[in-house]
C-alpha cells in the first residue's frame, strides 16, 4: 500500500499534514541529512584553513561547490544517501560517502577526500545537526507561531480592556474584572514563556569518540584542537560550544528547551479551558461558516472544537516533550543508543505543539464578544458588592463589617434595592453612602482596564 495522507500512521503526516508543513524540511529525516551535510562541509573547510601542511586552504571554487551542496540539498540527494545506507547500514557514514562522491571530477577535492569526517565520531556530526535543526525550527516556526498568538491576544486585550466581566473564583461569582484584563494575564505569561524558549542556548561538541580529542591529537599532537572545535561550533555553525562531554553532547540544553516549550503549552491549555468555559456561559459567540456542521444530530450546535483540538494537541506535545527532556540527558557510561530513536521524534513532539498553536489561532479568529450576556450576568450578581461595602465600613471604623455583610449576603439572593437599604442604614458620611449606592457590579472593576491596556 502506498503511504498517503489516508494511510499515514501519524495524523501529522495525514490529516494535519498541511498545518505542520513548515516543520517538515527542518525536523524530518531529510532535515537531519541536510544538517549532517552542512556540518561535514563546514568541518572539512575549517580543516583546510587550520594551517596543516597536508591540507592546504581550499580554493574559492571548491568552497562554493561544497557550500552549494548544502544550499541546494534536495530530496534526490537525501534519497541518494539513503541508498548508500542500504549498504553501509550506518546513516552518518552514508553521508560521508555521498559527500566524497560529489568530489568526482574535481581534482582539488578528490585529493583531500580523506579529510571528510576527519577525526570525527558520528555524534560529532549528529549532535551539531540536531542542534541546528532545533535552532531553525525555533527561529522559523515555533517562535513566530507563539508571536502570532501573543499579538492576537494582545489586540483582544486592548480592544476589550474596558468590557466588564463577572469573575468566578472556585466557579462562584466573585469581584468583577474585564475581558481584556483576563486576556492580558495570558499575554503576560506567554511573553515570559516565549523568552524562556528563545533564551535556551543550543550546545554542541566536536571532540571525538569520548570527548577527549584522542584521534585529533594522534594526528597533530601540538595543535589546539579545543580552540579549533570551539571556532567551528560557534563561528561556522552558530551554536554554543560545550567543552565537557562524553561521546554524546549530554542533551541538557535540549531538555531545557523542551521543558520551556512544555511550560508555554501548559499556559495555553489553561487559556483554552477558560475560553471553552466562557463560550459555554455565552460570553463569546463563535462565527459560523456556511456548510459547517456542529453536530450530526443537533443542528443548532456551534461547538468550541478549535479550543478542544488545541488542548488535545498540547497534551500530546507535552507528553512527548516530557519524555524527551527526561530521557535524553541520561546515557549509560560514555554512550548508549537509547537517545537515537527518541531524537527522531523531536519533529513529532514539536509538531503537535505547532498544531496546537494553529488550532488555537483558528479558534480565536472565530470569537465574537457577547456584551449583552456579560452585562446580564453582572446585573444578576449584586452580592459581589459586599466586598467594597464592608471595605469602606472598615475604613470608617464601623463595627463587624465583614460579619454584617456575610449575614446579609452569604447564600442569599441580593438585589440592588436591598443593598441600597443596607447602605442607608450605615453610619457613614452621606458622600460615602451615595458613592456606594452608585456602584454597580459593572463599575466595580478596579484597575482592570488600565492593566489590560498595558499588556
Amino acid at each position: 500500500m502506498t503511504v498517503s495522507t489516508l494511510t499515514a500512521l501519524s495524523p501529522l503526516d495525514g490529516r494535519y499534514a498541511g498545518r505542520v508543513a513548515a516543520l517538515r524540511p527542518l525536523l524530518s529525516e531529510f532535515g537531519l541529512m541536510h544538517r549532517r551535510v552542512q556540518v561535514e562541509v563546514e568541518w572539512f573547510i575549517a580543516l583546510s584553513d587550520a594551517g596543516f601542511a597536508e591540507f592546504k586552504p581550499l580554493s574559492e571554487a571548491a568552497r562554493g561547490l561544497l557550500r552549494g551542496l548544502v544550499l541546494r540539498f534536495a530530496e534526490a540527494d537525501a534519497q541518494a544517501i539513503k541508498d548508500i545506507e542500504k549498504t553501509t547500514n550506518h546513516d552518518v557514514k552514508a553521508v560521508e560517502y555521498w559527500l566524497k562522491s560529489r568530489f568526482a571530477g574535481h581534482a582539488e577535492l578528490e585529493a583531500a577526500g580523506e579529510f571528510v569526517h576527519f577525526a570525527c565520531t558520528s555524534e560529532d556530526i549528529n549532535n551539531t545537526s540536531h542542534a541546528l535543526m532545533l535552532k531553525a525550527a525555533r527561529e522559523q516556526v515555533l517562535l513566530p507561531a507563539i508571536d502570532r498568538l501573543i499579538e492576537r491576544l494582545r489586540g483582544m486585550a486592548h480592544a476589550w480592556a474596558a468590557v466588564p466581566m463577572l469573575a468566578r473564583t472556585h466557579g462562584q461569582t466573585a469581584s468583577p474584572t474585564s475581558v481584556g484584563k483576563e486576556i492580558a494575564n495570558v499575554v503576560a505569561r506567554l511573553v515570559a514563556a516565549r523568552a524562556r524558549i528563545a533564551d535556551v542556548k543550543l550546545l554542541a561538541k566536536m571532540n571525538g569518540a569520548v570527548g577527549n580529542y584522542n584521534a585529533h591529537l594522534a594526528a597533530w599532537p601540538d595543535f589546539d584542537w579545543e580552540a579549533f572545535s570551539r571556532k567551528v561550533v560557534e563561528q561556522s555553525l552558530g551554536l554554543t560550544f560545550n567543552p565537557f562531554t562524553i561521546q554524546i553532547e549530554p542533551h541538557d540544553c535540549m531538555a531545557e528547551l523542551f521543558d520551556a516549550v512544555t511550560r508555554c503549552d501548559t499556559i495555553l491549555v489553561d487559556w483554552c479551558r477558560d475560553v471553552w468555559g466562557y463560550v459555554s456561559l455565552g460570553y463569546f459567540k463563535q462565527k459560523t461558516k456556511a456548510g459547517e456542521i456542529g453536530s450530526s444530530t443537533m443542528p443548532h450546535k456551534v461547538n468550541p472544537i478549535d479550543f478542544e483540538n488545541a488542548e488535545g494537541n498540547y497534551g500530546l506535545a507535552n507528553a512527548l516533550l516530557a519524555h524527551l527532556s527526561q530521557k535524553l540527558p541520561i546515557s549509560r557510561w560514555q554512550r548508549d543508543l537509547t537517545d537515537s530513536t527518541v531524537l527522531r521524534n523531536m519533529g513529532v513532539a514539536l509538531g503537535y505543539a505547532v498544531l496546537g498553536h494553529d488550532s488555537l489561532a483558528r479558534g480565536l479568529d472565530k470569537l465574537e464578544l457577547n456584551e449583552a450576556a456579560l452585562a446580564e450576568d453582572l446585573d444578576s450578581a449584586w452580592e459581589v458588592l459586599a466586598e467594597p461595602i464592608q471595605t469602606v465600613m472598615r475604613r470608617h471604623g464601623l463595627p463587624n463589617p465583614y460579619e454584617r455583610l456575610k449575614e446579609l449576603t452569604r447564600g442569599k439572593s441580593i438585589t440592588r434595592e436591598g443593598l441600597a437599604a443596607f447602605i442607608d442604614s450605615l453610619e457613614l458620611p452621606t458622600t460615602e453612602r451615595d458613592r456606594l449606592k452608585a456602584l454597580t457590579p459593572a463599575l466595580y472593576t478596579g484597575l482592570a482596564a488600565q492593566l489590560a491596556r498595558k499588556a
